[in-house]
């Protein structure tokens, strides 16, 4: 078996629905979106999502990831504080904050708990002191940062994460709005299949992004997570 094919697969595993970070209960304020009649079929998926690739969430953490990944690398343990903290800032709501750092930290004692040999631990040990109790009870890891470092230390190449986490959250949000538009799973994989070439994009201006290059236009989204707050009924979490 080759490094790439080892690589690919760890990242698979990883970014499988069935990986215990719990993404399937996240919405991404979809499901208030739905409610709000802004998404009522594919196409307007489609439309929805493609922006909060481009210009929200998806782009940022994309960056995110790409920073976490050379600050690993390169144990530049300040710099990687850094980005773990405005990773954490730049949620902004309640639930998306909850959405990005509970998958964070859930992917973290998973990948701890069972795929690490030791590298990913020690690393944890390090990072810990950056951030002191009582301002921090816990590292505040969100999801893409998580992601960019577990797959330095496991010597995965960014080129290949930071896509493999874009598909895996263009997918997450896809599955949502098949479950709560809803969607045939047939117009769910039309709609990942045509943003494929977006996911690519952002993973490659990611690569050559500065960190003070993160920011958004996706406002409606952002609005989105905080009315999901006071939804009267919900699915998802966020």
């Amino acid at each position: 078996m080759t490094d790439a094919t080892s690589d690919l697969l760890t990242l698979q595993v990883w970014l499988s629905p069935a990986f215990p970070v719990g993404g399937f209960t996240y919405s991404h304020g979809l499901e208030w979106a739905i409610e709000a009649g802004d998404v009522v079929s594919a196409v307007s998926l489609e439309a929805w999502l493609g922006d909060v690739l481009l210009h929200g969430a998806g782009r940022s953490d994309a960056i995110f990831l790409t920073h976490a990944h050379a600050a690993t690398t390169g144990d530049d343990l300040d710099r990687l504080a850094q980005v773990i903290e405005l990773a954490a800032a730049f949620q902004p709501s309640k639930e998306r904050r909850l959405e990005a750092t509970a998958q964070g930290a859930a992917f973290v004692r998973a990948v701890t708990d069972t795929w690490d040999d030791g590298g990913f631990a020690d690393l944890l040990g390090r990072i810990t002191p950056h951030f002191p109790a009582p301002l921090f009870p816990a590292v505040p890891w969100t999801h893409a940062v998580a992601v960019g470092v577990a797959a330095a230390v496991a010597g995965i190449a960014v080129e290949a994460a930071a896509p493999a986490y874009v598909q895996a959250f263009a997918g997450n949000v896809v599955s949502a709005g098949v479950r709560a538009v809803p969607l045939g799973q047939s117009d769910g994989l039309r709609v990942l299949k045509r943003l494929a070439p977006v996911v690519r994009r952002i993973a490659a201006e990611a690569a050559t992004a500065r960190l003070d290059d993160v920011g958004g236009a996706a406002i409606r989204a952002d609005i989105a997570s905080m009315k999901h707050e006071t939804q009267y009924t919900r699915l998802f979490r966020s």
